[in-house]
């Protein structure tokens, strides 16, 4: 007896997602695998296997047997990333380079291995810092689309920066402003900060423009955006290298979908614990603190942020890195606070004595927070945010103001348009080139700002009117999910074309190179 994808009589398209191993990348793409097989496709996602291993001992749902969700399938495929176990480059930021030379290799095979179990790919999806899949997708002759987890602004600064359109901060002007059209006005530290001559991490830049190089080679590019959200940026895209197609915010689901609720990748399992603490606050009472996967605060500022929720009194819920909180921190807020512990991989590479402390913490400790059902939470007030784009969307789409507290890449052109253009956010600091510690008064000063008086109703009201943009977008026949579905026909398209009325086939090769 075969698969449901075998079982079936009906010609099914077969998207394979492959995604950089970073939870910020993985996210969206996921995502936007789940909108597609609810759209009757089947969806294979693929990352590295390391990264594999640790989002299923997450959810010990994930298979690489389809499981349906809504009118189609989703699976789940890893391939080794070239490393063993205690390779010493797994913690070294230049590991791009490997990371395509095995997956150059990788991928022919699993997408042959495809076609010869029946389900030959249509079309081959990646996101950004990865641009070497486009390339192996125009060898083999398959469409492939590129997945942007950033803004339409971030896009059109790497854009312009790429193709030396607008002058750009070098070393001989570091600190000049710059004017993309469409775009506003970006001071020197507002821009993409991998697009400064100031950023360490060459690599980085060099790893994202790649993208930019290949950028005639995906048929399509889809956002993690929407229309409404930027408009001028989204047209001005289309004019210049198009089409873009905002499909977000991915997140949102506003229709359930059947079996979608288990398709999550998260590199930890989320606590519920702090669900049912919220449950018990009045409503817009809490300040939610979460700075992402990656960003690690200095010790000193994490005794700032401390001691202004303290002088604020502001119930809290602080996602944050294992370090030491002040002696008595805990005690003295009580039930007014929880503290959530973020990455277990940092756990591993702490000071015994913080490892310890922590294991000795009360109850008002819990595990990853579930930060989709918590920024949806009536109990929330405002969050303070990294800014990363997908942070920033659902903040947005779910009617939470902001406290912005940028570090580098996009979280500082995010910051710029959350606080200046949006109208959600207040800025605590501009970005990591400030190289300073934000003492408790700066900090108190915006929490108070943003959870009472004439200035938090108003980042409310602005924020309540792009939840309502959202879900209008996202909704049955709005702009996202038009492009959505614009994308599913135009697969189905390309796949009929490239495999006729049957969606099976066998043999060694993948396919010849499509006439579309």
């Amino acid at each position: 007896m075969g698969s449901p994808i075998e079982q079936s009589d009906t010609p099914m398209a077969h998207v394979f997602m492959i995604s950089f191993p970073g939870q910020g990348h993985i996210n969206p793409l996921l995502r936007l695998g789940r909108r597609l097989a609810s759209k009757g496709l089947l969806v294979t996602f693929s990352t590295t296997a390391t990264s594999g291993q640790v989002i299923r001992s997450a959810n010990d749902a994930i298979s690489d047997e389809p499981i349906p969700v809504g009118d189609g399938f989703i699976r789940f495929e890893f391939f080794e990333d070239g490393w063993s176990e205690l390779d010493p480059r797994k913690e070294d930021m230049d590991h791009f380079s490997l990371l395509e030379s095995v997956g150059r290799k990788q991928v022919p095979e699993m997408l042959a291995r495809q076609a010869r179990e029946g389900r030959p790919v249509s079309c081959l999806i990646n996101n950004p810092f990865i641009h070497w899949v486009s390339d192996v997708a125009d060898d083999l002759g398959l469409p492939s689309a590129l997945m942007w987890v950033h803004s339409c602004a971030t896009f059109l600064a790497y854009y312009y920066y790429f193709h030396s359109l607008v002058p750009f901060p070098d070393e001989n002007a570091p600190d000049i402003d710059v004017q993309i059209p469409s775009v506003p006005l970006l001071k020197w530290d507002e821009i993409p900060s991998f697009l400064h001559p100031t950023m360490p991490f060459v690599c980085l830049r060099r790893a994202m423009l790649g993208q930019f190089q290949n950028l005639s080679k995906p048929f399509c590019v889809l956002a993690d955006t929407f229309y409404e959200l930027e408009p001028e940026m989204a047209d001005h895209i289309n004019t210049l290298c198009g089409p873009i197609r905002p499909v977000g915010p991915l997140f949102k689901d506003l229709k359930p979908v059947s079996g979608s609720s288990w398709v999550r990748a998260d590199l930890m399992k989320a606590d519920q614990e702090c669900i049912g603490w919220l449950d018990r606050k009045p409503a817009g009472s809490v300040v939610y603190i979460s700075l992402g996967t990656v960003v690690y605060l200095k010790q000193e500022q994490v005794v700032e942020i401390a001691a202004a929720l303290t002088a604020v009194g502001v119930a809290f819920l602080w996602v944050m890195k294992p370090q030491e909180l002040p002696e008595g921190f805990l005690e003295e807020v009580g039930d007014n606070g929880k503290v959530c512990m973020h990455r277990i991989i940092f756990l591993m590479r702490q000071d015994s004595s913080i490892l310890r402390f922590w294991a000795q913490l009360s109850l008002q400790v819990v595990q990853f927070s579930p930060q989709e059902q918590v920024l949806a939470h009536p109990a929330l007030a405002c969050t303070i945010t990294h800014c990363g784009w997908g942070s920033t969307m659902e903040a947005l789409a779910s009617g939470v103001p902001v406290v912005a507290f940028p570090q580098w890449g996009d979280q500082v052109t995010n910051a710029r348009f959350l606080c200046d253009v949006f109208g959600v956010g207040l800025r605590l600091w501009r970005s990591d080139h400030e190289n300073r510690i934000i003492p408790k008064e700066e900090v108190e000063k915006c929490l108070r700002e943003a959870t009472s008086g004439p200035k938090a109703a108003e980042l409310k009201k602005n924020a309540l009117k792009w939840k309502a943009a959202a879900e209008r977008a996202v909704a049955e026949g709005g702009s996202s999910d038009q492009n959505l579905q614009a994308f599913v026909d135009d697969i189905r398209k390309r796949s009929k074309i490239m495999f006729g009325d049957a969606s099976k086939c066998s043999g060694n090769s993948i396919h010849e190179k499509p006439n579309a």
